[in-house]
């Protein structure tokens, strides 16, 4: 099993992409915050990058920065130059629709590609929640996939053609995973204590690899312990350093997350859902869930589904 990429396909992990940005002369916008997280490529020219309680950063062609919470920030032709308030309605739209936004006056001098990552609510193990506030990979970085996905995403914006809105949203989902190799590799203390750290750690990446591939099986850390051919101390040890968390807690997260999504996403029985997750009694599953979500299962189901439905 790939572990990341289960994760980030249970977590409910899409992208779209968002504002094309043509910036020429001296512009500033203002962007909100967010619900998911929030991408830049830099494809030609410059933009510096101001996010409350950092200094402001210089992003340069070939540059990719990813804001994990979608917190609010500002993108700029120069550390000084004014936001222009009377365009943030038209750069929310832009960024909803994968609008063009234009700034400033005279000739295009810097492109920009904005994208929007979303995940599923109902999903608590978050690969990108729970990164640092900024994640910044520079260019040339020695000719990386991401890289030659960058500059397949200039040529795309430079000359648009049919499916061009298509291509870019596959190109972004690409370029996240891209970013989060790279970054790992180049910033392991920076990944430390996130969920990209246990892919640091081979004893704790094989016992979570064992999770994710059977949930149900009954796991104890003892069992898990012995399939890794390690003692209980040093797994559970290690497993707090790496996740924060017990190889028990962890594996009722997993299992609530993975309940969560089957009770707002199929008809399974509930009784069929707790089997599924490794309870073998409906009283006990609904028990644990419900500590976890604050709901029984069944309410759990109408108002999730309540929350799905299209108004009007």
């Amino acid at each position: 099993m790939d572990l990341l990429a289960e994760t980030l396909a249970v977590g409910g992990v899409r992208g779209t992409a968002g504002a094309r940005i043509e910036g020429s002369g001296q512009w500033g916008i203002l962007w909100h915050r967010i619900a998911g997280a929030a991408f830049y490529a830099v494809t030609c020219g410059t933009a510096w990058l101001d996010l409350p309680g950092h200094p402001p950063r210089q992003l340069m062609p070939g540059d990719v920065v990813l804001l994990p919470n979608g917190q609010e920030h500002t993108l700029r032709s120069a550390p000084d130059a004014a936001v222009i308030p009377q365009l943030c309605t038209a750069a929310e739209r832009a960024r909803k629709c994968g609008g063009v936004l234009r700034l400033g006056a005279g000739d295009v001098q810097t492109h920009v590609l904005g994208a929007s990552y979303d995940y599923d609510p109902a999903v608590s193990t978050q690969v990108l929640a729970t990164l640092p506030d900024v994640v910044h990979i520079r260019a040339n970085r020695g000719g990386d996939g991401l890289d030659d996905t960058v500059r397949l995403l200039s040529r795309e914006l430079a000359r648009p053609q049919i499916a061009t809105d298509f291509v870019l949203n596959r190109l972004v989902d690409i370029l996240l995973v891209q970013l989060l190799r790279v970054w790992r590799t180049e910033k392991p203390a920076e990944a430390r204590g996130t969920w990209l750290g246990v892919l640091g750690d081979p004893l704790i990446s094989v016992a979570l690899t064992k999770i994710h591939e059977d949930p149900a099986r009954p796991w104890t850390t003892d069992l898990l312990a012995a399939e890794l051919a390690t003692s209980r101390s040093t797994l559970t040890r290690r497993f707090r350093e790496t996740t924060g968390r017990t190889p028990g807690d962890y594996l009722t997260q997993w299992r609530m997350d993975l309940a969560a999504v089957r009770l707002r996403d199929t008809d399974e029985t509930v009784d069929s859902i707790a089997h599924s997750v490794g309870y073998t009694s409906v009283f006990a599953f609904s028990r644990a869930f419900r500590r976890a979500r604050d709901q029984a299962p069944g309410q759990y189901r109408t108002s999730a589904r309540e929350g799905l439905r299209p108004v009007g």
